[in-house]
């Protein structure tokens, strides 16, 4: 076998090619769409994956108004954040981030499980979270896919 025939592909910005799909987030768990969306986003389900490039699909999820969490994680789990001010801190739960903008729930969890440099920030501007079955990403033909098949 001659090993120096086989070389190892590395993707960079011209040799990527990225697809346009669309995901459907009724009735799915947040935390398990979160972790297929941010697999798909980063390019790690193609066969070409590169770490430090930006080599995966540009994601547009609709119905992010029915998606669901288990157990009593609507009212016992709690976001924060702060001003950088003393006593600037701010305490959300999943209930009422999700009655503010049910954009932002899923959004938080795509970008948790993100890179956390400026490779996963870049990442996450190919997401488009809408809260109806309408997207305005109609002029790039993306495909439909079930996120059920996915593993």
């Amino acid at each position: 076998m001659n090993t120096l025939s086989y070389k190892t592909i590395s993707a960079n910005k011209a040799t990527v090619t990225k697809e346009w799909v669309v995901v459907d987030a009724a009735d799915q768990i947040v935390g398990r769409l979160a972790s297929k969306v941010a697999k798909m986003l980063r390019g790690k389900h193609k066969p070409n994956f590169t770490p430090h490039v930006d080599c995966g699909d540009n994601v547009i999820i609709v119905n992010a108004d029915k998606v669901r969490l288990t157990g009593n994680k609507w009212d016992d789990r709690q976001f924060f954040y702060h001003s950088g001010y003393p006593g600037g801190r701010h305490d959300l739960s999943p209930a009422q981030l999700f009655a503010k903008s049910p954009e932002r729930l899923v959004e938080r969890a795509v970008k948790g499980m993100l890179p956390k440099n400026r490779l996963g920030r870049k990442i996450l501007k190919n997401m488009f979270v809408y809260a109806g079955a309408e997207h305005d990403q109609e002029a790039q033909k993306p495909k439909k896919i079930d996120l059920n098949k996915i593993k």
